[in-house]
């Protein structure tokens, strides 16, 4: 199998520097060598419902770049410059893709989930001080477009709204029932704002060139992403042209090239507004000439694509995909029956952890190997990855991806200075260096403690916050987080978010929000609250405010536990490490007690050195019972370790 295996494989590679690799000197220029591999090769596939998995629209590569240039052209004659900012408020469609593309070849393309409330979203486009939205026109069961006419008011820079129809994706049934519903309507307007069709926009632009005569500079600014700050200003990384054609190069090592694997089909289900699904599954293929196939404007959400999923597979020989925890988790309990998975060759697994038994369960099922990797936005996606052609390690995050610098050290507690570098399987703080990582957040507020200086005379390392170990081969392993963000399904969430909600509640004195473990998501949110004196509150009722209060769906608790007090650091902060052990002997103490004849003791959780928090278990059953594969079936799927004591 191609691709690098081993650390040393790595060193190898390294020997040639970067700067002498033929890495494209902007995004543009990245798909367009793609493109050249093969014009009439297919580039995307379009997969509208995942119930009928054999019908897409397919583009070819000379299609895909028509629609590139077009694309562009039509933001430059909208006013969109290299540092005009064109954002995007869309679900997964051919249109996103040649959005985020274009974009970069225009001015700065900024993603947004669509999901979110349009308090969030306005504050986004302003913080990036956007002028073009790109947005879906309205149409039953969606709702972005409600969402629009709420937000555009509230966006001054906004000039230019840019409305993409899914009307001709439809079956000829569907199109004319939709427009039978439209009869009459007026077309999209908004005040004060121009709204212009998308489709009729590109017909008059040229397919064969760019008109705007830019000379894109590597260093130019080509996308932002929201990585958190949902309350006060958000936070916005700012990723140049280097950072993402460095990063996508880098995949080559990692697959092979295009003329080792051949013609590879990547299937994207993750959604096109993170930097996993944009870079991984649109810039990777489209570099190299590979095929992408869309799956659905919902993704992995959408009606039949994990039901199809296999079916997908086979139909259409693909041959990568990466998910998140909750996919690999959803995959299980889909049969595989007559379906030919040959063609499938890589399945990665991002944004949080997998279980042991998940991992190992869904490769005996598929014969698939699952690859585990790790990144970040601000690093323009992957830092580490199982190698695809390697050793498989589970439960280790893989090796440093080429030309990457990535070290786990001991930094002061107070300070967060550096101190030294860890010992093999010493857990400390994953650090990151190298062209692939941003240069600080668009706003200043949030660049406060982001670096940190070895003192090698080699530049500046980027804090990501988790904690990791190092094995003697070179393995990475996640011990745990300095920073609280709760990952839901490869979701962040950021715990302010829900804090500060419930704080708006007068019963409420004290909140701390943290990460329940969960078999399928991995985590989910819930909060620990204190009364205020006088008030009285019952856990249904601040649900049901959270409910309301919280702009983020995927943020509201799924539990609020009401207590007495919560635990506090010597300056009277909220000790979350504390909350965080309480709420795992929770949890696995409901999971083993529903179980029948297994009596457990109290559950205690402690901080390993090499495995962060560990539960110990001590159990009894009766003697026909098998007390240790009981305990491993009722705690399969958590990511949290646990050490079983069998009592007689």
């Amino acid at each position: 199998m191609p691709g690098y295996q081993t650390l040393a494989d790595i060193a190898l590679i390294e020997q040639t520097p970067l700067s002498a690799r033929p890495v494209a000197p902007d995004t543009f220029t990245m798909v367009r060598r793609g493109a050249a591999t093969n014009p009439q090769a297919l580039a995307l596939r379009f997969v509208l419902n995942g119930e009928k998995p054999t019908e897409s629209v397919d583009f070819s590569y000379a299609e895909v770049l028509g629609r590139l240039h077009q694309t562009a052209n039509l933001l430059q004659d909208l006013g969109i410059g290299p540092t005009d900012v064109v954002s995007y408020l869309l679900p997964n469609l051919p249109e996103t893709t040649f959005t985020f593309i274009a974009g970069q070849a225009a001015g700065i393309v900024n993603a947004i989930n669509p999901l979110l409330e349009p308090a969030q979203i306005a504050d986004i486009l302003n913080a990036c001080g956007t002028k073009v939205l790109v947005t879906l026109r309205g149409f039953p069961k969606t709702d972005i477009w409600q969402k629009v006419e709420v937000v555009a008011p509230l966006v001054p820079t906004l000039e230019t709204v840019l409305t993409v129809d899914l009307l001709p994706y439809l079956p000829f049934a569907q199109r004319l029932a939709v427009s039978a519903l439209r009869l009459g309507q007026k077309r999209p307007a908004l005040p004060g704002k121009q709204v212009l069709d998308f489709a009729q926009q590109l017909r008059t632009r040229p397919t064969d060139r760019l008109t705007s005569g830019r000379t894109i500079r590597s260093t130019d600014v080509a996308c932002y992403f929201h990585t958190g700050g949902t309350t006060g200003t958000p936070k916005i990384a700012p990723l140049t042209h280097r950072n993402l054609t460095v990063m996508t190069s880098l995949t080559e090592y990692l697959t092979g090239t295009a003329a080792e694997t051949g013609p590879l089909v990547y299937f994207c289900g993750l959604p096109l507004f993170h930097i996993n699904g944009a870079v991984v599954t649109v810039c990777a293929p489209w570099s190299m000439g590979h095929t992408l196939v869309l799956g659905s404007p919902q993704g992995y959400r959408g009606p039949g694509i994990v039901a199809n999923f296999w079916h997908l597979i086979a139909h259409y020989r693909i041959g990568l995909f990466s998910g998140v925890p909750t996919v690999f988790s959803r995959l299980l309990d889909v049969p595989i029956g007559s379906h030919d998975l040959s063609s499938l060759k890589y399945a990665i697994c991002g944004a949080a952890p997998l279980s042991r038994e998940l991992i190992l369960e869904f490769e005996r099922r598929t014969g698939l190997r699952i690859a585990e990797g790790y990144g970040s936005t601000e690093c323009s996606c992957t830092n580490t990855v199982t190698p695809l052609a390697g050793e498989p390690v589970v439960g280790s995050i893989g090796l440093r991806l080429p030309y990457q610098d990535v070290r786990v050290v001991v930094l002061d507690a107070q300070t967060g200075h550096y101190l030294r570098p860890a010992e093999p399987n010493e857990s400390g703080t994953l650090i990151i260096r190298g062209e692939n990582v941003f240069q600080g957040y668009l706003q200043a507020e949030h660049n406060q403690g982001l670096w940190v200086d070895i003192g090698d005379g080699g530049g500046r390392f980027y804090n990501t916050g988790d904690l990791g170990r190092q094995d003697e081969k070179g393995y990475f392993y996640i011990t745990g987080r300095q920073k609280e963000l709760i990952i839901r399904g490869g979701h962040n969430i950021d715990p302010r978010v829900i804090e500060d909600a419930l704080l708006q509640h007068p019963a409420v004195a004290m909140a701390a929000a943290i990460g329940s473990p969960d078999p399928d998501a991995g985590e989910l949110p819930v909060a620990y609250v204190t009364r205020a004196p006088g008030h009285t509150i019952t856990e249904a009722e601040l649900l049901a405010f959270a409910a309301a209060a919280i702009p983020e769906r995927a943020a509201v608790p799924k539990r609020i536990h009401i207590a007495d007090e919560l635990p506090l650091t010597a300056i009277g902060k909220i000790f979350k490490p504390a909350l965080l052990k309480q709420e795992i002997s929770r949890v696995f103490g409901e999971r083993l007690a529903a179980v029948p004849g297994l009596r457990v003791q109290p559950i205690s959780v402690r901080e390993d050195k090499k495995l962060g928090l560990v539960a110990e278990i001590q159990a009894s059953g009766a003697a026909d019972l098998n007390v240790e594969q009981t305990v491993q079936q009722a705690l399969q799927g958590y990511t949290v370790p646990h050490e079983l004591r069998v009592l007689r």
